[in-house]
Parts: structure tokens; sequence; C-alpha cells
């Protein structure tokens, strides 16, 4: 591959250092909060933007995570009882707290992931919400629940929903406010602590999501996070948790889904994903370009539910791609603590040899690039540019692999029956998009797709920032959900308790069984002719 570049980026700009937000005492401040020991061993991560050295961190072992485990379980006592108003208001404070002090998030977050200003100020909105949503809504959605009773009248049937207990929450690299938070929110508003497991690339944002935590008000040792390799401290994470949250590759998922089974413990699992793109020969195409722009390259395409598959009617394919590839050599690639750039770099050297060995092989074997498919050490380590491709095929690795990087295959269909069949031909099933100007037909379309978010005329924010609907995904790209009241009542245990009063179902005193069944089934016919459920 060559590595002359094909976007407007007329001129490499040197990358830039750490920011000056980033200061010597916030970083002490924040890796302080490691679960570890004064003598753990350190590990050094690197910025993404430069190669060069970012943070020290200490790795935590098997037994602080035990540890941290044993002072989460006696302050989620302490946690369960306290009033869900005052959970609240420490979670409205962190709302104001993250928005007050976005520039040192966005500042994290671009310095350990390498991602554009655009895309992290997304994840700072994206929190911002789940805390107010959950912080609002847990009252109602956790409160006692009149159940209908067995007698009409005579049985009284409550439905109670208890804290799990202690939490284990994984979380990636890639969106590492939005994972790292917004699990652990609903987790914490239904009065369980955490234990997180945060990747240690990202692992300075999520520890200052715990710091503004602390600062909020939340009692010390309710969210606790260890830091090193989920082959090390995985053991320790499951044999002590009550509930796995998990947010990685369908592999990982996997062996997550088997052990939480053997301990008959609970487990939510976001996966990998192929998601695919719908472009219906009614579609409004510039619409449908910007939509595509916005589909596939935010944070260099490392993000579960961004499309990597685009199938285009054949009446509108032409004009599509053509204005789909003239827009994305338009973007500006490039390393900036503002927000100047559109696409940003990758994160580790690993997912840059994934999309090179993927856009490699596929030229190799036939395929044709549109736009970008280099490489570009110019701009720092870990820049590729976005790229589209056509003619693939299902030789190609990327055919039907997740590639996690700015890469798109775009496909001509006939009619809308065969794009579906194509989209809905793969084993993942996260997120899907639909374009065209009538959105009853765009509606039509998404509900026959195989995915468990399909957005119509957006790529995947619309579905993403419906906080009040769930998401997750089907197949293997996992199991659960996280937003809506599901992202909540999953962190918790239900409780029947049903009270018995007068009558109840032996027959009286003085009344013999056949005579109690007959009353009975006369009962039930009524009941029924009455309309009652």
């Amino acid at each position: 591959m060559t590595t002359e570049p094909s976007t407007r980026t007329a001129q490499a700009v040197r990358a830039p250092g750490l920011p000056p937000t980033l200061t010597p005492v916030l970083l002490r401040r924040l890796t302080a909060r490691v679960a570890a020991t004064p003598d753990a061993v350190r590990v050094t991560t690197t910025a993404p933007y430069t190669g060069g050295p970012l943070a020290d961190l200490p790795v935590s072992t098997p037994e602080n995570v035990e540890a941290a485990f044993t002072r989460a379980r006696a302050a989620q006592k302490a946690w369960a009882a306290t009033p869900l108003r005052e959970r609240k208001r420490i979670m409205l404070r962190f709302h104001d707290l993250v928005i007050e002090r976005r520039d040192e998030a966005l500042d994290l977050m671009q310095a350990e992931s390498g991602k554009t200003r655009r895309d992290a100020f997304l994840e700072v909105t994206d929190i911002a919400l789940t805390a107010r949503y959950y912080a609002r809504g847990a009252a109602g959605m956790l409160s006692p629940r009149r159940r209908r009773g067995a007698i009409p009248l005579l049985t009284h049937t409550t439905e109670l929903r208890h804290p799990k207990g202690v939490v284990a929450v994984i979380s990636p690299w890639n969106y590492p406010l939005s994972m790292a938070a917004g699990d652990a929110i609903p987790a914490l508003m239904a009065g369980n602590a955490v234990v997180q497991k945060p990747d240690t690339q990202t692992a300075l944002t999520a520890l200052w999501a715990l710091d503004l935590m602390h600062e909020a008000g939340l009692p010390t040792d309710v969210w606790q996070m260890g830091i090193g390799r989920g082959s090390s401290l995985g053991g320790a994470l499951m044999d002590n948790a009550d509930y796995m949250m998990f947010t990685g590759s369908t592999a990982s998922g996997r062996q997550i889904a088997r052990d939480a089974g053997e301990r008959l413990i609970g487990a939510s699992l976001e996966l990998g994903g192929k998601n695919a793109m719908v472009v219906l020969d009614d579609a409004d195409v510039d619409r449908a370009v910007e939509g595509a722009i916005a589909a596939a390259f935010p944070s260099a395409g490392q993000l579960c539910v961004s499309i990597e598959r685009m199938y285009v009617a054949d009446a509108v394919y032409d004009r599509f791609v053509a204005a789909f590839a003239a827009r994305t050599r338009e973007l500006r690639v490039g390393a900036g603590y503002d927000y100047g750039y559109d696409v940003g770099s990758l994160t580790h050297p690993s997912q840059l040899n994934t999309v090179t060995a993927h856009v490699e092989d596929a030229v190799d074997k036939g395929a044709t690039v549109l736009a970008g498919g280099r490489v570009r050490p110019d701009l720092g380590p870990l820049f590729y540019e976005p790229t589209i491709l056509t003619g693939v095929t299902p030789d190609m690795t990327l055919y039907d692999h997740e590639t996690f990087g700015p890469v798109v295959s775009v496909y001509r269909y006939r009619d809308v029956d065969e794009a579906i069949a194509r989209a809905n031909a793969t084993p993942y099933g996260l997120n899907a998009s639909v374009w065209s100007r009538s959105g009853a037909r765009g509606r039509a379309v998404a509900a026959r797709l195989h995915a468990g978010t399909v957005n119509v005329n957006e790529a995947f924010a619309a579905a993403w920032g419906s906080i009040d609907a769930p998401m997750g995904g089907m197949g293997d790209s996992g199991l659960g959900r996280r937003h809506g009241a599901d992202g909540i009542l999953k962190y918790t245990e239900p409780q029947t308790v049903a009270h018995q009063r007068l009558l109840g179902f032996t027959p009286p005193a003085g009344v013999s069984y056949r005579t109690w069944a007959q009353a009975l089934t006369v009962a039930l016919k009524r009941m029924k002719g009455m309309g009652m459920r």
C-alpha cells in the first residue's frame, strides 16, 4: 500500500503533544484511585497521536481485585439503604460536574484514544443524558409495583426490586467515557456497588469519571477500578461478581457467558458487529451521503454500532457512490485538541495492522478503492485514511469479518428483498441504518432487519441517543440491553410478595372439595366472561 495522501490534508501537521489540562497533579490523583498496592508493577500507556508516553499506571493483581470486592460488598449494604432521593442528588451533581469539566474529559479521551474532539464531545453529552435519565427515572423503575393477584380482592401481590449486590463491569477502549460511566450509572442507581476493569489504554478517562463521582458525593468503595489484563484479572472479577457487564469481542463474550452460566449469575454482553446500511431507491441521495459519512467514520470507525456494509439501490447507486467518494476525499484527517478535524487516529497498533491487512487482502483479490486505502505516517503513527471499497466478494476477509476501522464496502442491489436478505446474512445483529424519503417505508424495512437497533435516516445516534429505549445486540452481537428500564432492571433481583387474605386455596371448614372445585370452576368461567386476564 502507498502512503501518499488522498484526503484533504494538503500538508501534514505535526501531531500535538499532551494538552496542558493533563497536569502531573491530575494524573497522580487519577492513578491513585486504582485498586493496587503502593509497590505495584507499573505500566506506561502511549498517546496514539504521537506514540509518545502518556501515563504511568499501577497494575492490579487478582488479590487487589478480590480485596476491592470485599470493600465493595461492605459498602454496598449502606449504599443500598441510602434513599433514592440521595442517590439522585449525587447523580445529578455528577451530571453537572461532567458538563462543567468537559474540557478535561475531552483532552483525556483524545490523548488516550486518538479520536477527534467532535467524537469525544458526543461521549460527554451521552454521559450527561444517561446520568440525568437514571437519576430522575430510577424511582419509577425501581418502586414496588402492584401485580394482579391469584384471587381478585383476596390476593395482594407486589413486585419488589432488590440490587444484585456487586456488579463487575469490563469496559473497552474505544468509547472510554460512555462505556465506563454509562454502564456503572444505572448499576449504582439501583443500589449496587461496582468493581470495574476499564481497558488499560483508556483507563485515565474511566478514572476521571470515578473521581468526579466521588466529588459528587458517592461514598468510598461503592465504585472501584482495577487495572490489568483480562487474562490476569478476569478470574477474580468473575469469581466475586453478582452480575457481569461486558463490552468487547464476541469470543470473549462467549467465554464470559459460559463462566457466568456456571456460576448461575446474570450477564449483559455487547459484542461485535458487521453493521449494514440500506439506501432505498427513493432516498434523498445528498442526505444519505452525509449519513454514510456519519455512519462509517466516527472515532476512525472504532465504534461497535458504526456501519461497515452499505447496500445501495440500483436506481441511485451511481449517484450515491460518486458523491460518497468525493465527500470522503474531502474529510480532514489529523490530530488536534480542537474541533478542526473530521477523522482522527486509530488507537492501537494492532488495530492499524488489522485495517491495513483487510484492505490489502481485498485489493489483492480484486476490490477497487474509491477513496482512502492508505496509512498516513506523516500525520502520526496510527492514522489511516477513511476508505471506500467496491467489488468486495465473499473470499475477502472484510466481507464478513469486523474490521473496526475507517473502512466501508458498498454493494449494489436490485430489489428490497435482496437488500434485506444480504443485510441479514451475518451472524451479527447489533445496529443497522435505512434511508428513504418515506418514513413509513423506511420503518417497514427497518422492522425486517436482524439488529437490536435500526435507525431510519440516521446512522446510529438516533437509536443510541433514545435513552428511554433498550439498546443491544441479537445473535453474535450479544445479549442483554443497556438504556431504558432494561438497563437498570437487569441489575436487580425481582421479588414477588403475595399476601393472601381471608379465603385461601383450600376449601373453608365444612365445605367439601367437590363443592369447592365446582365453585372455583364457576368463578373461572365468569372471570373469562367478564374479560378478565
